[in-house]
């Protein structure tokens, strides 16, 4: 067996510990990471600054440094979200229907894990933590593969989540980290379907394209995120730049950030007055389509084609006109991702038609898509936001990680 092998089948040994630990186990050990990564979290961080020290000198862009930067206010953060995933109803066991049949057969679903999920993430140490704490509540081992760029940093989480497991009783294999951070063991790993139950990519597009186009084992797609904003010509412009700001500069680099800004050609002037002075706040490069040129003149570069699929995770923004909520909602539909998209109006109708017609995950109206996210819509940490419509859509919490049995009770039925 190689050694990827061996790993896999250790999760999966542990997978069926894991799967029978009981609620209050599970949060035990939840509570002993969250009290591990407090107590030794100088380590991490010692092991992030290396791992910073080695991006910067690669040459690492500032967008994707602040993605891989841990800070001790961070850290508090990813502590108090697996702190907020152990308090959160456990999903496991639960019973969504139950019924007896005509021949008196007593037919229930009930909820159980997916079993392993293999996860393959860019550098984001964050992930390594909300992975496996989300994995944790719902039953689930995970095998966790990062990027390159943060792998002194994952390392160091892995030993102590895995030292923490074992403090409560349980397998440290329920985590584990892929150590070897090749293309080749990632290709090993997209295909480790003896053990893998699910794979779920998160990064760029280029990444969750590879892994959706390459992978022999099940895959949620997520994390492809080219969001829109879209101003209406009865849309509070204040309102409207606000939002566009939040969106594209609260941190550029998420999937959530908006990439692309839509604007009423009534409403395009002064929608730009309030806009730019924000924008400008961060330096927000405009690639604009020649009707906005015109108004915008040198603040913007011509958009290319390509700018309209573009997934910057930086402070670029593309900005187009259109002629109204039609010309809008078919943009959308045709260059988004399926993540999320806003609408700023006033008007309710044009806002329902909105939310009506538009295909994404998470549809807002006056509100930053920067939303988009476990925690805000109360699911705590997310393992991701899945841009399919098939299991799971949208930010995936505990629930969108389990799957269904059914269990049924007879009296000697045959058939």
């Amino acid at each position: 067996m190689t050694p990827l092998e061996q790993q896999g089948a250790a999760a999966k040994a542990a997978s069926y510990v894991l799967a029978s630990a009981g609620t209050e186990r599970k949060n035990e050990a939840l509570e002993a990471i969250a009290k591990v990564l407090t107590e030794r979290k100088k380590e991490w961080l010692e092991a992030n600054a290396q791992d910073l020290e080695a991006a910067r000198t690669a040459g690492m862009r500032p967008a994707m440094l602040d993605r891989l930067t841990l800070t001790e206010g961070r850290i508090a953060g990813i502590v108090e979200g697996v702190r907020q995933v152990a308090s959160l109803p456990d999903p496991i066991g639960r019973v969504d229907r139950m019924e007896t049949r005509p021949n008196g057969l007593i037919i229930g679903r009930r909820r159980v894990p997916l079993g392993v999920i293999a996860i393959i993430y860019e550098a984001r140490p964050n992930v390594t933590v909300d992975a496996a704490a989300l994995c944790l509540k719902s039953g689930n081992t995970c095998i966790l593969r990062g990027g390159k760029e943060a792998i002194r940093s994952n390392r160091k989480a892995a030993e102590l989540m895995r030292a923490a497991l074992a403090a409560a009783g349980l397998p440290g294999d329920c985590v584990s980290l892929v150590q070897d951070t090749s293309r080749e063991t990632a290709n090993e790993l997209m295909h480790l379907d003896a053990y893998v139950d699910v794979l779920i990519p998160r990064g760029g597009a280029g990444l969750i394209r590879a892994v959706v186009k390459e992978a022999g084992v099940p895959v949620i797609r997520t994390g492809e995120g080219v969001c829109h904003v879209y101003i209406d010509d009865e849309a509070d412009l204040d309102m409207g730049a606000q939002i566009l700001f939040n969106a594209k500069c609260s941190r550029p680099s998420v999937c959530n950030a908006a990439e692309c800004v839509l604007v009423h050609r009534d409403a395009a002037e002064g929608f730009f007055r309030k806009a730019l002075p924000l924008l400008d706040r961060k330096g927000v490069e405009l690639r604009a389509d020649p009707a906005a040129l015109e108004i915008l003149g040198t603040r913007a570069l011509p958009a290319q084609d390509s700018d309209w699929d573009a997934e910057y995770g930086d402070y670029i923004l593309a900005v187009k006109l259109v002629d109204g909520l039609e010309e809008a909602v078919a943009f959308i539909n045709r260059h988004g991702t399926g993540h999320s998209e806003a609408i700023i109006t006033k008007n309710y109708f044009k806002a329902q038609r909105f939310l009506n017609e538009v295909d994404a995950a998470a549809v807002y109206v006056n509100a930053s898509t920067r939303f988009t996210d476990g925690g805000e819509f109360g699911l705590g940490a997310e393992i991701g936001i899945s841009t399919q419509k098939m299991h799971a859509r949208g930010p995936m919490g505990l629930e969108e990680l389990t799957s269904c049995k059914y269990v049924i009770y007879g009296e000697g039925q045959i058939r």
